[in-house]
């Protein structure tokens, strides 16, 4: 009897065995679905609005862009070899769209050799679009978060210390063409590097990641997302700080402060000078006649 219970155990065992693989086979196809019923929808629905605005960026894109920079963003040459009209848009990345358009520089309000900051032309919504049809021509640098360039969550010594490294970097790399205080300053061919003193964080982030016009871009592999957060934290520092030497004119630099130096400050003494020197002479004069 004991041999047959335990034959009837063992054939019962093993009869489980393979059903309790089916149950949990047919438990984790149900799981399965049911996760997929539950996501693919969101999922699809997220794909589907992202070409809706690729769609309504192409529109916006044939309209206002396409003139300068082709139908499909791969630039127009002119006949002049190694002019453009417009530079090609591929793999430049949502980032240099947002950072154009969004500052007015795009679309160009005419041929030059500095495209200058003016009203913005579009809404923040058909920026998104233009940028997300931009970029689906070809990867690209992404707009940054605003977690990339802000300063929160740091403590006081910490925003210290970023203001520092902040400002070791911008006067490594930056003030040839910015200036030390971030005030700008003249480029060769007419152009000129603009203020950055003052500039939106998102746009500086932006203008660094894609080096717009005659600016070198710092990729994350040149400078680390934290770096160019200390730049902007060094920038953000300079609006705060007082002229220690007096009437500063905007940080234009030495040289010009120099030129007012000598025209106005040396000039006035002469002028001062001269002016002594003629009453006297006409004191002198009257002392003789009397």
């Amino acid at each position: 009897m004991r041999l047959l219970n335990r034959s009837a155990g063992r054939l019962s065992q093993h009869r489980r065995g393979p059903l309790a693989g089916l149950v949990v086979l047919l438990l984790g196809l149900l799981l399965t679905g049911g996760l997929y019923t539950v996501l693919a929808p969101a999922q699809a629905q997220k794909a589907e609005s992202d070409a809706e605005l690729v769609a309504k960026g192409r529109e916006l894109f044939l309209v206002g862009c396409s003139f300068c920079h082709g139908q499909n963003g791969e630039g127009i040459s002119t006949a002049r070899p190694g002019y453009q009209i417009g530079p090609s848009l591929v793999g430049v990345g949502a980032a240099a769209v947002d950072f154009q358009v969004g500052t007015g520089r795009m679309p160009m309000a005419q041929p030059g050799a500095q495209v200058p900051r003016k009203e913005v032309q579009y809404s923040e919504e058909e920026i998104a679009a233009l940028a997300a049809y931009v970029a689906s021509l070809g990867p690209g640098p992404a707009i940054p978060s605003e977690q990339d360039y802000s300063l929160e969550g740091l403590s006081e010594e910490e925003r210290e210390e970023a203001v520092v490294r902040g400002g070791q970097i911008f006067l490594t790399n930056c003030t040839a063409c910015h200036n030390f205080d971030g005030s700008g300053g003249a480029m060769p061919q007419g152009g000129y590097a603009p203020q950055v003193r003052g500039v939106e964080p998102k746009y500086i982030y932006e203008a660094m990641l894609t080096g717009p016009q005659a600016m070198d871009n710092f990729t994350n592999g040149n400078l680390s997302p934290e770096m160019k957060r200390d730049v902007i934290a060094y920038l953000q520092s300079l609006e705060t700080t007082p002229e220690y030497g007096g009437f500063g004119m905007g940080g234009i630099g030495p040289v010009a402060e120099g030129l007012f130096a000598w025209l106005v400050g040396i000039g006035s003494l002469v002028g001062f000078a001269v002016w002594i020197a003629a009453h006297t002479t006409r004191t002198s004069k009257d002392k003789v006649e009397a």
